[in-house]
């Protein structure tokens, strides 16, 4: 693989809950600046190369599957860039008017995204929900400013979440989406391979997976090592990332 606003009417996206979710184009769009400072690739005028391959990468993801699909963006390492990868991968899909992306942090020891998209997690997120089982999903789908990108932060910091991740509501939290909204793409982003299990159990949960290196970070048998725990036939490829 490669190194690396528009007015709609809302999409509905249905919780496990059965209520109805909005999933909300921005009601205030990010300008340019903003999206800059939350490390957003915008579409312009002018061709910019990291924007031309996240649409390459989307482009060879869309040609992998039939239908809308849950990706898990997994990095090698700590540092190299995963969730930078996980975020725009996310936001190139919504690029395109008839799909809407949604980002989920799975990061559980490390949460960014929303942090990174200067997001107040009022309600918590997907910590939040996997340990109630009277939550329903709209109270923790929050909008970016994106339109066509939503966000389901990670929620309450925990230690470890390969409970979480192998858990039959988490499970069931993907399946309703990806069957219910056909036009719903996911993106995981998870913690690195090395040294934990839960990007293996994610792994369980997708159905393409791409691998993080960070570029002259992470050596080829890091990369082979970190491939080897995925399923050659949901395996994507390799992104080398540099300097983020």
């Amino acid at each position: 693989m490669s190194r690396t606003h528009r007015e709609d009417p809302p999409a509905k996206l249905a919780g496990a809950s059965g209520r109805s979710l909005s999933l909300r184009h921005a009601s205030q769009a990010l300008t340019p600046a903003q999206m800059e400072e939350r490390a957003l690739i915008r579409r312009s005028s002018v061709a910019r190369p990291e924007v031309d391959a996240f649409r390459e990468i989307r482009t060879r993801l869309l040609a992998m599957t039939t239908n809308n699909f849950v990706a898990l963006v997994a990095p090698v390492s700590a540092g190299c860039g995963g969730s930078f990868v996980a975020r725009n991968l996310a936001a190139a899909m919504a690029f395109d008017e008839t799909k809407s992306a949604l980002l989920v942090d799975c990061d559980l020891r490390h949460p960014s995204q929303h942090t990174t998209l200067q997001i107040d997690c009022t309600n918590g997120g997907l910590t939040d929900y996997l340990e109630d089982p009277e939550a329903d999903l709209g109270d923790y789908l929050y909008e970016t400013g994106m339109p066509g990108l939503n966000l389901i932060p990670a929620g309450a910091q925990r230690e470890a979440g390969a409970e979480y991740f192998s858990s039959v509501r988490m499970r069931l939290l993907l399946d309703s989406i990806r069957s219910r909204h056909p036009d719903c793409y996911m993106f995981l982003d998870s913690p690195p391979v090395r040294g934990a299990p839960e990007a293996r159990i994610l792994a369980d949960l997708a159905d393409v997976v791409i691998l993080v290196a960070g570029y002259g970070q992470d050596s080829p048998e890091a990369i082979s090592q970190a491939a080897a725990n995925f399923d050659p036939e949901k395996f994507a490829g390799v992104v080398f990332n540099q300097g983020v």
